[in-house]
């Protein structure tokens, strides 16, 4: 056992440090361009204030392509992209270029339903008071809908966790990398079972926080 322990801890640690990195990168993008690509679909909706029949339909359809392809497909198909811009295929780093296009789209997705559950009646209050557009974003929407929008983050935390988990199959190292290459390929049973204890726990404990963080948000 002891042995079994020295022999998996540097990889499990290195295969952890790696997942942290492909969700880190991938789950910030997701929040600086998922953000206002929610914002985006919301306020061109119909009835909304930059109401657009094109635009919208241009940025829903974008985003609804992106959700619909499986994510082992969209690595497949992004590795020429993903080449140009980080210069290789292979690692966390050219990992996190797929996930983040990915996030991107399904955080968009949620920023745009936690917006539309925003009252109303705030909203025709601020219009009424004469602020900007800029303003309402800014102060009213994204303030009233902080709490959907955290959930929208631990939510969409949770997904890139499994998703990177497939990065590793391709060759973007990580758990999923860890786990193919003992728990699969030489029938080492004790190391699947380890790393799939440590996606447990790991995801656990983003939930948890996620949920505390929304529940201190929420008025």
């Amino acid at each position: 056992m002891d042995n079994f322990v020295s022999n998996l801890l540097p990889d499990l640690g290195k295969a952890f440090v790696e997942r942290f990195e492909m969700v880190g990168i991938s789950l910030a993008i997701s929040l600086l361009a998922g953000t206002p690509l929610g914002i985006f679909l919301f306020i061109t909706d119909k009835g909304s204030f930059l109401k657009s029949r094109f635009l919208n339909a241009v940025g829903g359809l974008t985003v609804n392509v992106v959700r619909s392809i499986p994510f082992v497909i969209l690595l497949v198909l992004l590795l020429p992209f993903t080449q140009k811009i980080v210069g290789t295929t292979i690692g966390p780093l050219s990992a996190s270029v797929p996930l983040s296009v990915t996030a991107v789209a399904f955080f968009a997705r949620l920023v745009e339903a936690s917006l539309r559950e925003v009252d109303r009646g705030v909203i025709e209050a601020s219009v009424a008071m004469g602020a900007s557009l800029w303003q309402i974003i800014v102060h009213v929407l994204l303030v009233e809908a902080r709490p959907g929008i955290l959930r929208g983050v631990t939510v969409t935390a949770v997904s890139l966790i499994g998703y990177s988990a497939m990065a590793g199959v391709v060759g973007g190292g990580g758990v999923g990398d860890l786990a193919i290459r003992f728990g699969y390929y030489r029938y080492q049973t004790d190391v699947m079972v380890c790393t799939v204890v440590a996606l447990i726990l790991l995801v656990q404990a983003v939930q948890t926080a996620g949920d505390a963080a929304a529940n201190r948000a929420d008025k």
